[in-house]
């Protein structure tokens, strides 16, 4: 019993050259200074209105490539003089938007970046998102080209769907997909036991996930736009699929068909599976590195969970940290490995894990959080930025750590508990 709640809690992250500080490659002087105005019509709902502005305004802040000002302000979509300026708040830029609501339920925006400094307008276009409720991925959108307009490093991930498991209530889960501030969430996957869902491509179309409604754990494989799910394998005692290959063929698999906890790699052309690791203890959540060579992987080798490497094809294990006795979670980014590590007991408490970044290249460390339950860390496809579980109290909230400007936000799930993430 002992064995199998150590299993759960590894897989779950506690519910269950240079070196790796990722720098920046073009590197801004200085920070521009910019305002968000709403120029929408009286038309529109002001609540939808606050709420567009606020996330726009928030993915500002998160790209960490500008000096955001907080204040809703409203302007005309022409602006005067003063509107176009705003010069008691010493800006570089403006960012002004107007929404519209179409008959079939689009929004459309037109936005316009003006330069303060000499009030032309250095951009304009309009977006359209086809449904309201995306609305969003429209206001991310919005702030990814912006950013691509300053010149800034880029922030593409912010368009990315997250899809997460979210328990309901006992032996209840459900499979979400979400924007990153779980402002928009879609329910995919209902009753049951749903978990550890993973993005079976790039394209975001298609998910892995765990079901254990049945006698035995079942992998199956999911069409997000027909909802048509295919069961993939089966097995007794547990199932996860913590990785996807690069080129989305092979899936890096913990099994436990003798109620011993290994990593497998299943190929899914032709339907064949593989043992990777092989010990008489726990060897849990995989995860390719080194161009898919290699894996790492949570064990119990020295009678604690951490982080262990191993290439495919062999039996040689590499320790990977050397740091903490309780690692219980680790993703990996090419070369770059990000684990959640349980702390000593100390002034925050005897259930603090804070995350740590490490590179295969170096033995620099570096931690990312400093207090809390912060667990289950995925870096997205940048190696810039790294989301992640924040457990407190009852709740549980999705957060992101922008690397290069060491900054950390929380996005709170209003209803039910975060299980596990992947984008």
């Amino acid at each position: 019993m002992i064995k199998k709640l150590l299993i759960i809690l590894m897989l779950a992250g506690g519910l269950f050259a240079y070196d790796a500080t990722v720098e920046i490659v073009k590197k801004m002087d200085k920070f521009p200074k910019i305002a968000l105005q709403d120029a929408t019509g009286a038309n529109v709902d002001q609540d939808f209105r606050k709420k567009f502005f606020k996330i726009l305004l928030g993915d500002l802040k998160v790209s960490s490539h500008f000096n955001v000002v907080d204040e809703y302000l409203t302007s005309s979509y022409e602006g005067t003089f003063n509107e176009n300026f705003l010069s008691e708040l010493n800006l570089d830029l403006i960012l002004r938007f107007s929404i519209k609501h179409e008959n079939n339920g689009a929004v459309i925006a037109q936005v316009k970046l003006i330069n303060v400094k000499s009030g032309q307008i250095d951009s304009e276009k309009i977006y359209k998102i086809s449904k309201q409720n995306r609305y969003p991925f429209l206001a991310h959108k919005i702030a990814v080209e912006i950013n691509e307009i300053v010149g800034a490093p880029s922030i593409k991930w912010m368009e990315k769907f997250v899809i997460f498991s979210k328990y309901i209530d006992s032996k209840e889960s459900e499979i979400i997909i979400s924007d990153y501030t779980l402002s928009f969430q879609k329910t995919v996957v209902k009753g049951g036991l749903n978990i550890f869902p993973k993005w079976a491509n790039k394209d975001q179309d298609t998910f892995y996930y765990t079901s254990y409604s049945a006698t035995k754990p079942v992998l199956y494989r999911v069409d997000v736009r027909s909802g048509k799910r295919k069961k993939i394998i089966s097995s007794s005692g547990m199932l996860v699929c913590s990785d996807v290959s690069s080129d989305e063929t092979k899936l890096l698999l913990t099994m436990a068909p003798n109620d011993q906890a290994d990593i497998y790699m299943y190929d899914i052309k032709t339907k064949k599976l593989k043992k990777i690791t092989s010990y008489s203890g726990i060897d849990v959540n995989g995860a390719f590195i080194e161009d898919d060579k290699k894996i790492v992987f949570v064990s119990d080798r020295l009678g604690y969970p951490n982080v262990f490497s191993q290439s495919i094809g062999s039996k040689s294990v590499e320790q990977m940290v050397y740091h903490g006795r309780n690692n219980n979670s680790v993703s990996a980014f090419n070369n770059y490995i990000v684990y959640s590590s349980r702390e000593k007991l100390s002034e925050f408490g005897v259930n603090t894990f804070n995350l740590y970044l490490i590179s295969t290249k170096t033995d620099y460390i570096r931690q990312l959080t400093v207090t809390g339950k912060n667990l289950y860390p995925r870096f997205a496809d940048d190696s810039d930025t790294i989301m992640f579980i924040k457990y407190y109290s009852n709740q549980s909230a999705l957060g992101v750590v922008r690397l290069n400007a060491s900054k950390t936000y929380h996005f709170p799930l209003k209803v039910g508990k975060i299980q596990s993430i992947d984008w």
